[in-house]
């Protein structure tokens, strides 16, 4: 008997120890499978349980990111977000997120002028990180797709001049003219009212002062 009480208080501290040790992993984040395994029995278990947790833990978290590509991190997860246009695809931005205690922003690459922060609260990210997702990913497509059909509008046109933009592209001045030929010389005024769309919202065409047409 004392030696089964023996075996049973052996089993149950190593129980113990196992679970403090899986707990310290799943705390700090990614693991070094060297640190783990001394050599045991156990330490082998432990490692198999630590990925099991770190595999159930990305797979949520691919669920819930409605299916963005995404890296583990220390402490959560690292999203990519590819842009195109016209099929062609263009930057890629990532977004860092800590998972725990609540969603967090840590850093990204996305342009200053697109408003993370706000996007976040707008979309309830602590409850809905798709939602936020997905029209962070409108506002970068649509981004990059006004820039990008401004570099093909010079690239068509080499003597056009832009007059005035600002950061985010949604107004944009462009002066048109043909080499040597002051005379024919106009202005196209682009305003993108809505931030997350590439189509301009209204178009002015304007010659020596005067508006040539109106566009919607």
């Amino acid at each position: 008997m004392q030696d089964c009480r023996a075996v049973n208080e052996a089993d149950a501290h190593h129980a113990r120890s196992l679970q403090k040790r899986l707990n310290r992993v799943e705390k700090d984040g990614p693991y070094d499978e060297e640190e783990i395994l001394d050599g045991t029995e156990n330490s082998q278990l432990l490692l198999l349980m630590a990925r099991h947790t770190q595999l159930k833990d990305l797979l949520n978290a691919h669920h819930l990111t409605g299916g963005y590509d995404l890296i583990e991190t220390r402490k959560g997860v690292c999203l990519s977000l590819a842009t195109s246009f016209e099929g062609i695809y263009l930057d890629t931005y990532n977004l860092e997120i800590d998972l725990a205690p609540l969603l967090k922003i840590c850093r990204h690459n996305i342009p200053l002028s697109i408003p993370v922060e706000s996007l976040a609260v707008q979309s309830n990210m602590q409850s809905d990180v798709k939602a936020f997702l997905d029209t962070l990913s409108q506002h970068l497509n649509a981004y990059a797709g006004r820039k990008q059909q401004l570099a093909l509008v010079k690239e068509l046109h080499e003597t056009v001049q832009v007059m005035e933009s600002n950061k985010l592209y949604t107004i944009l001045v462009l002066l048109f003219s043909l080499p040597g030929d002051t005379s024919t010389a106009f202005l196209c005024t682009l305003d993108y009212a809505d931030p997350t769309q590439c189509l301009p919202t209204r178009v002015i065409f304007e010659s020596n002062g005067t508006e040539l047409g109106l566009g919607k």
